[in-house]
């Protein structure tokens, strides 16, 4: 085994033994207690990672990654399957209000926006709501822009998981998450209670979506016609 392969090996058991203990909270990832499960001296965990910060980004970066990886891997199963938009949404959401509850511990250190801003797996989670969320508009059910129907969601997911992780595990309301989520739902589909302009602004956001992927037109072309359907999103 070369020096680098060897560096890498320890390095990637350092990390496992440290998420096994940070299933337990972050009080049991001590840098005594990571050098023992992984088998070294605490010294290679400090030239590792350079400190014990640097060892808990290093394990919710593993741990999310290997997360992401499966919804992104379901995403594309969705998609290819033709899978109603709003039920893999749906599927979606749970998942992830499950992780978190399951990985409280990840979720507290992801709350830190200076963290999350700094994680490939943060993005790339980010970049799959997206998808999921621009496929209901393509079909031409969200009644408001994208963007807004993504923060929404996140919105609405960051204070469900809070909110659970706050109480005991035996008071939780197990039926919160789904409540919560048939609440953003009627906030973003025209299937909700109609408003004024709700029709043109479905059909508005529908063509959104489109318009940049429309065939026999210059990426000039396109570019025009997104112009176009955001001044008209705006003036409704």
């Amino acid at each position: 085994m070369t020096e680098g392969s060897a560096r890498s090996a320890t390095r990637e058991r350092i990390i496992e033994a440290a998420a096994a203990l940070l299933r337990d909270g972050m009080p049991a990832v001590t840098t005594r207690g990571v050098a023992e499960a992984a088998d070294v001296q605490a010294p290679v965990i400090y030239r590792l990672f350079g400190d014990k910060d640097g060892l808990l980004e290093a394990v919710t970066e593993h741990v999310l990654a290997t997360y992401v990886a499966g919804k992104t891997e379901a995403l594309r199963d969705a998609a290819g399957a033709e899978v109603d938009p709003v039920e893999d949404l749906r599927a979606s959401w749970t998942v992830q209000i499950e992780f978190s509850l399951a990985n409280p511990a990840v979720y507290q250190l992801l709350n830190d926006p200076q963290r999350a801003a700094r994680s490939p797996s943060v993005q790339a989670g980010q970049r799959i709501l997206e998808a999921r969320v621009h496929r209901v508009a393509a079909r031409g059910w969200l009644r408001t822009d994208e963007r807004r129907a993504v923060d929404l969601i996140q919105a609405a997911g960051v204070g469900t998981v809070q909110t659970l992780l706050s109480r005991p595990v035996d008071q939780r309301d197990p039926g919160l998450a789904e409540v919560m989520f048939d609440a953003v739902l009627r906030q973003i589909l025209v299937d909700a209670p109609p408003r004024s302009g709700g029709d043109t602004r479905a059909a508005v956001e529908t063509f959104r979506a489109l318009a940049p992927h429309l065939p026999g037109l210059t990426a000039r072309e396109r570019d025009l016609l997104v112009e176009w359907v955001d001044r008209a999103a705006d003036e409704l």
